[in-house]
């Protein structure tokens, strides 16, 4: 029988999605009024990846990635995507979603995205939330796994991650 050894605190992570560059501050306040202050953030940049959320929450959208200062467990993940989904309906105009919110969480060797659509690779955490792998760490870097979004393969959103993984690592060791 193997020894069972408690995970240790990961950083949180978000993808935002709004729909002009203008909202992402209201957005990321709003944010930190769940999590606490943004310890890094990417760019602002074009999601040009899909037309997936463009009748819900508009044409020309723009993300920008996140980090929380505040480490989390990792078992809580399912509870920040329920806290996501209330973000959003509370930002809702007229039944329609203004912002998309994906936590997830980074550690030194993964980071994992929460959804709540299941697929083969998903794997369920209960109340409807299943954590998908996108990245894995070797040789230095973070890799993308084949099912990983458009967005997070970017060797923008790589660096990013990276980024905020040498300052955890700082930190964390």
């Amino acid at each position: 029988m193997g020894t069972m050894v408690e995970k240790g605190n990961v950083i949180l992570v978000a993808g935002l999605l709004v729909p002009h560059e203008e909202a992402m501050e209201a957005l990321i306040r709003e944010s930190e009024k769940l999590w606490g202050p943004v310890s890094h953030r990417s760019e602002i940049f074009d999601f040009d990846f899909t037309d997936y959320y463009e009748r819900e929450i508009g044409p020309h959208l723009k993300r920008q990635f996140v980090a929380f200062d505040t480490p989390i467990r990792p078992d809580t993940l399912r509870e920040s995507k329920i806290m996501s989904n209330e973000l959003e309906a509370r930002l809702s105009v007229g039944g329609r979603r203004r912002a998309n919110v994906d936590p997830g969480y980074l550690d030194l060797s993964k980071l994992v995205v929460a959804s709540t659509k299941d697929a083969t690779y998903r794997v369920y955490l209960g109340e409807g939330i299943y954590a998908q792998p996108m990245l894995w760490y070797e040789k230095g870097s973070y890799h993308p796994w084949p099912w990983a979004y458009p967005d997070y393969r970017t060797a923008f959103a790589i660096s990013f991650f990276n980024k905020v993984r040498t300052d955890y690592r700082a930190k964390a060791l």
